[in-house]
């Protein structure tokens, strides 16, 4: 079957998804899979246009536009010097090279948008269980003690939630597409902590970008 126009995505504009793909991926490594470029495309991995855009990465690859090395047994694409010669002279030129919405910036609109609307709900719950921690400590008799582990591991959570989504909502900065977009879960003055207390932060702190944790509580 022939392609059609909206199935074609132009060499510059695959040139410069792998570009931004290779720029966001955060590796010492160049390249990236053909799927990681796609994913900068806004191209479904199964599609006509996917298999379109691979046709052009081999195409490119011929060109001398992009270089194909083997990462973990896996197929990967860097851009070449020729390649960015062309994706300057195609941006001078004014030619269109705006690629869809990143994928980084994408998770971090997700992200911010489910805290705003979660929080509220992680600040109710959180007020509940304090609720009932007060009931328990005055409760007589005692409480059994299985209702204070019940009771420890909720609290947990409900910190833990309104804790994420307290950082997705005022302290994840909107990320440019210059660089890669990863929490190394460090913050300002953690220079002056131990490396005990560093570490603890560090693993307090993981996880608290990830919104697909809070469906699953």
């Amino acid at each position: 079957m022939s392609s059609t126009v909206e199935d074609t995505v132009s060499d510059v504009l695959v040139l410069a998804a792998v570009d931004r793909a290779e720029g966001h991926g955060g590796r010492d490594t160049p390249g990236v899979p053909v799927w990681e470029a796609l994913k900068h495309l806004d191209v479904p991995r199964r599609s006509k246009r996917a298999r379109h855009v691979r046709a052009r990465v081999d195409a490119l690859e011929a060109a001398g536009m992009l270089a194909r090395s083997r990462r973990h047994g896996v197929s990967v694409w860097a851009v070449t010097s020729a390649g960015r010669r062309r994706l300057a002279r195609a941006r001078h030129a004014s030619e269109s090279v705006h690629l869809p919405e990143s994928p980084q910036h994408r998770r971090w609109r997700t992200a911010r948008t489910a805290a705003g609307q979660e929080i509220e709900r992680f600040r109710e719950s959180l007020h509940k269980d304090l609720a009932l921690a007060g009931g328990l400590l005055d409760a007589e008799p005692p409480p059994h003690s299985d209702q204070w582990f019940e009771l420890a591991e909720r609290l947990q959570r409900d910190c833990r939630q309104l804790g994420a989504a307290s950082h997705c909502l005022y302290e994840w900065r909107e990320p440019g597409e210059e660089r890669a977009d990863i929490d190394d879960h460090q913050e300002p003055g953690d220079q002056g902590l131990t490396e005990d207390e560093q570490a603890q932060w560090l693993a307090r702190r993981s996880g608290r970008r990830n919104i697909r944790l809070w469906r699953d509580a």
